[in-house]
């Protein structure tokens, strides 16, 4: 299943009476890129989303709440996972990975569990920071995060936990497809 996150942030800057540019102004990133956002043309990668919610003052995992009534527990089928795909950068460029959030009905986490699937190897090393704390684990392929000014090689079952003011960077080793455990906290 396919989530539209876009009208959510939509609705947020509307009910605040806030324009693209000031959005844009708050956030760093492009009015076309928080346009391209709304109007669901792509997605915004984890850390940005993360900017995006902090600055709305929502969890991230508002932009995949759907009325739903608190529980205690979520269980999340295989089939029933929220995919985010057509990732873009702050400069409108593809990234070539998508993610499932892996709790979509829990309110008020204190983190996110996601399952990120890097399927080309990246050029743009373009890095992100976002509040919080960020856990990996390569279930499969060979991944290379960028830490600061490390770049670190993951192979399948290895882990890395990072401060996320790190400015990390998710890419795939060697071009071939790469699934991530990742679990962001605020």
């Amino acid at each position: 299943m396919e989530y539209n996150i876009g009208e959510k942030i939509k609705e947020l800057r509307k009910a605040r009476q806030l324009t693209l540019q000031a959005v844009a102004n708050e956030t760093g990133f492009s009015p076309a890129l928080i346009s391209q956002i709304e109007n669901n043309n792509v997605s915004p990668p984890i850390a940005t989303l993360s900017k995006i919610a902090r600055f709305f003052e929502v969890k991230i995992s508002h932009f995949f709440e759907e009325g739903d009534e608190p529980r205690r527990y979520e269980v999340v089928r295989v089939d029933d996972r929220r995919v985010v795909s057509r990732v873009i950068s702050k400069a409108g460029k593809g990234h070539g990975y998508t993610y499932e959030a892996l709790s979509v009905h829990k309110l008020n986490k204190k983190m996110e569990p996601f399952v990120v699937t890097v399927t080309e190897r990246i050029t743009d090393e373009t890095m992100y920071s976002h509040d919080g704390e960020e856990f990996l684990l390569v279930m499969s392929g060979t991944a290379a995060v960028l830490l600061g000014d490390e770049r670190i090689k993951l192979e399948a079952g290895d882990a890395v936990y990072f401060d996320s003011s790190m400015k990390p960077r998710l890419l795939s080793y060697d071009g071939e497809e790469v699934q991530v455990l990742a679990i962001v906290t605020r």
